[in-house]
């Protein structure tokens, strides 16, 4: 990508996140960038109806009142220790301003999400990156007296693997002068939440999205929750950059969603069957599947490389993520589609592993 002349040298060497594809070539089966297969619910359709559409003309509540008091109502925590935001994205971006300078490093695996790294590098934050286990597995004992805030994606991805409660707190107890963000984005699928200790450690941050188990990844949505101060603190860059940050119909979209929990449950139950059949598939093929807690499955085989195989998949009109990166070249991702989705993949593999 070429730079004007005008662009600061400051940013010069950053490198944008790289999206997954959303190509408008042909019709694919897109199991690729982790949105769920199912349509927003009923009462999101109810709530974002003609009139919300008139009233669009107005500037949304910059307070997100009626969300943010769903939220707490939901998560049992109190409206003072919830923010919204543009997406997790904006959330975990705001707190990467928020918590860290030149003397406090954000500390992140060297995989996980990609966007940790390219938040230090736009706020002019140093970074520690610390490996996983040859495994993939991630231990806390690798992030004591870094001095650093830090960042775990739990669920990991693109492994899905998650952690326990317990170790995350090891954590919080051991640094209680830096923040710790949980980023819970696939935490719905199966994994256990850091919610229940936010009133038991200042230091905590879990940060949740709507795109994944709440079907709402075009509306984007998500939400940091935290003790007030922290908050707070979030509100302040909030209000620094974007106060109107979400839009009036995703404000009502997101409270629909949430208080819709018969939907809810049946989405997020069907995508983990699909989850655990998917596996076994893929195991039976010669597969090694890590156990995911999260909409996803990241698998491995020697009988093709991990890029030879995407390649394959797309022109057959299958998309899964590839990452051509240390490590974890010869491993695709796969997202967690429909049944019939998830047959037509392995259609498709066992036709490129035959041939």
């Amino acid at each position: 990508m070429t730079m004007s002349r005008y662009f600061t040298s400051a940013l010069a060497a950053l490198e944008p996140y790289t999206p997954g594809e959303q190509p408008q070539d042909r019709r694919y089966i897109k199991l690729n960038t982790n949105e769920s297969p199912y349509p927003a619910g009923p009462q999101v359709v109810k709530a974002v109806n003609a009139d919300e559409v008139r009233d669009l003309r107005l500037y949304s509540d910059p307070a997100c009142t009626g969300l943010v008091n769903a939220i707490a109502a939901r998560y049992g925590v109190k409206p003072t220790q919830v923010m919204p935001g543009n997406g997790s994205d904006e959330v975990l971006s705001f707190a990467v301003r928020a918590f860290c300078d030149e003397q406090t490093p954000l500390a992140y695996a060297d995989i996980t999400y990609g966007f940790y790294g390219v938040w230090a590098k736009l706020w002019g934050v140093p970074d520690r990156v610390i490996p996983l286990r040859e495994d993939f597995t991630l231990n806390v004992e690798d992030y004591l007296g870094l001095g650093a805030t830090v960042v775990i994606a739990n669920p990991n991805a693109p492994t899905g693997l998650a952690l326990k409660p317990a170790q995350i707190e090891r954590l919080l107890q051991a640094d209680p002068d830096h923040v710790v963000i949980v980023d819970e984005a696939y935490v719905d699928f199966g994994a256990e939440s850091c919610v229940p200790l936010i009133n038991e450690y200042e230091n905590l941050l879990v940060v949740q999205t709507f795109s994944k188990s709440r079907q709402l990844a075009g509306a984007r949505l998500g939400f940091a929750m935290g003790n007030a101060k922290l908050i707070a603190d979030l509100n302040r860059v909030k209000f620094s950059l974007n106060p109107y940050n979400i839009n009036r119909l995703t404000l009502k979209a997101g409270k629909a969603a949430l208080e819709d929990t018969d939907y809810f449950d049946k989405t997020r139950a069907a995508i983990v069957e699909t989850r655990g059949w998917t596996k076994q598939q893929l195991e039976a093929r010669g597969f090694a599947v890590l156990d995911s807690r999260s909409n996803f499955l990241f698998a491995s085989t020697d009988k093709k490389s991990g890029g030879e195989l995407y390649l394959k998949l797309k022109e057959k009109g299958v998309l899964v993520r590839h990452f051509d990166a240390p490590r974890i070249s010869n491993w695709l991702r796969i997202t967690i589609g429909t049944p019939d989705d998830m047959t037509a993949l392995l259609r498709a593999l066992d036709e490129i592993l035959e041939g």
